[in-house]
């Protein structure tokens, strides 16, 4: 009976060795699979990234620029000069000449 025992502790020594040797082939993959999933993600921000600096950059200079033109503008903006307007409405014609044509 002991010999009849013995082979069956193996038979089930070598099921768990080769369960287990598959569940860590599945952690071993999931883990692969979580990283590969993490890296596209990193590269994916990476490059929005990228793409909003670019964006903020174009967003500066074009405040800049309008910066610019709104100081220049207001050194010649009659409705600026004249302290009447403060107190009543602009005429429409002081009005049109400050807008853009």
């Amino acid at each position: 009976a002991s010999v009849f025992q013995s082979h069956e502790e193996d038979d089930r020594k070598v099921r768990r060795r080769e369960k287990n040797r598959v569940a860590a082939q599945r952690s071993r993959k999931k883990q692969t699979q979580k990283a590969d999933k993490l890296h596209e993600e990193y590269e994916s921000l990476e490059q929005e990234n990228t793409s909003l600096k670019r964006e903020i950059g174009k967003l500066t200079d074009e405040m800049k620029h309008l910066s610019e033109v709104l100081k220049d503008h207001e050194k010649i903006c009659p409705l600026l000069h004249c302290t009447m307007n403060f107190v009543t409405v602009p005429r429409p014609d002081a009005l049109a000449s400050c807008l853009p044509r």
